[in-house]
């Protein structure tokens, strides 16, 4: 299959939006995150929520198409090894290497150890022990906090390899085939129902957690999403279907998430039913944000832009290394007390400054840093054989 930009250009935004999200965890109140700002603020709680009810689910969704791509031509043993390598090596070099320093200044901001970051090192590579709830993951003694995204993505590549039989049997292509011929409101509704199922049966007994084993309904949302973005691929009326509908599934989402508002407003103190109903609403404004996303990023981003190629290989270490650097500069930035406007504005550029000169200073320049980031090594020019001497360039006239 021929690379689609658009599809490029949207997973490269749409990692782009999660660091965005990240620094403003640092400052929407009464959200749980590492450290918090004093200059929390109640209003950021609805935009948040309305980019957090479809930021991952975009991410893997992106991620499912990429599978499609990946497949071609590879056993799913593999293809399984190689993706292990590819998310393996950077979860691991990242849970030992970057994320340990989100753990030491949140436990020294709650109180859960004193300040000393190489003590903290010692006790946290033996597994602690920790007081309760010390950090996101004190239960196992270490964690991957954001990282959590890879090893999920690891397990429903495994899991989607291991399918392949399954999938590429003909019950499995004639459930692609009527994926893919959905159109208008079929398009718009149907692929909301699995969505809605969980929401009634797993929702309620299985609330977000990201360790992997007790996430039941966010893995099956996940992995739906990921199924229908391999099923998407770049089928050329699907996505052409999904570009018509661009407008409508943006006046669509507009209006679920009025409604998920209202109904979360009424479901505060209320009875189960009413947050039930907002689940739901939330569900509809997933979907239909998506088909909006999905077409919009077709219309107008499907050419090759001229900064795709280093995004490509930008992103990945771009994403294992924001986090940690959003909280250093949030730990360096306190002590200035540079208000409310002045500091997230200084966070986030700085942010981005530390990506880039890490990234394109450091990282994509070394063979040895390459893998631990999740990048390919770079392909070493080839040499003359000896035995076929290279000709002369030809002398122009």
């Amino acid at each position: 299959m021929n690379r689609r930009h658009d599809i490029d250009a949207l997973r490269a935004l749409a990692f782009g939006l999660v660091i965005l999200y990240h620094v403003a965890m640092y400052y929407v109140a009464d959200w749980h995150w590492h450290l918090k700002s004093p200059h929390v603020a109640e209003w950021l709680q609805w935009p948040m929520r309305a980019l957090n009810l479809w930021r991952m689910d975009l991410v893997f969704l992106i991620s499912g198409v990429a599978f499609g791509f990946l497949r071609q031509g590879h056993a799913p043993l593999r293809l399984i090894g190689r993706r292990s390598l590819r998310l393996g090596v950077p979860l691991a070099f990242g849970m030992a290497v970057v994320v340990p320093y989100q753990v030491y200044v949140q436990v020294v901001d709650n109180g859960s150890i004193g300040p000393g970051f190489l003590a903290f090192l010692a006790r946290y590579f033996t597994g602690g022990p920790w007081p309760r709830g010390a950090f996101d993951g004190w239960e196992a003694g270490v964690t991957w906090n954001h990282l959590w995204y890879l090893a999920y993505l690891w397990v429903y590549t495994g899991v989607l390899a291991l399918l392949t039989p399954v999938l590429d049997s003909a019950a499995g292509q004639r459930l692609r085939i009527a994926f893919t011929r959905l159109r208008g409101p079929a398009l718009l509704l149907l692929p909301m129902v699995p969505l809605a199922l969980y929401s009634f049966t797993l929702w309620p007994r299985f609330p977000p957690t990201h360790d992997l084993i007790h996430d039941a309904w966010l893995h099956a949302v996940y992995f739906t999403l990921f199924v229908y973005g391999y099923w998407i691929g770049v089928d050329a009326g699907l996505w052409a279907a999904l570009r018509r509908l661009r407008w409508i599934a943006l006046a669509l989402a507009l209006g679920w998430f009025a409604l998920h508002v209202s109904l979360r407003t009424a479901a505060v103190g209320g009875a189960p039913a009413w947050r039930l109903a907002a689940r739901l609403a939330a569900d509809a404004y997933l979907w239909t944000s998506l088909v909006a996303v999905l077409g919009w990023a077709h219309h107008r981003l499907n050419r090759p832009w001229p900064w795709l190629g280093w995004a490509n290989e930008s992103v990945y270490p771009w994403y294992v290394l924001h986090q940690t650097l959003i909280l250093a500069l949030a730990v360096l930035l306190a002590p200035l007390a540079l208000g409310p406007v002045a500091e997230p504005t200084v966070l986030l550029l700085g942010t981005v400054l530390g990506c880039w000169v890490l990234t394109d200073g450091l990282v994509r320049r070394s063979a040895w840093l390459r893998p631990l980031f999740g990048l390919s090594p770079r392909a070493r020019p080839r040499c003359p054989s000896p035995a076929s001497p290279a000709r002369p360039a030809a002398r122009s006239a």
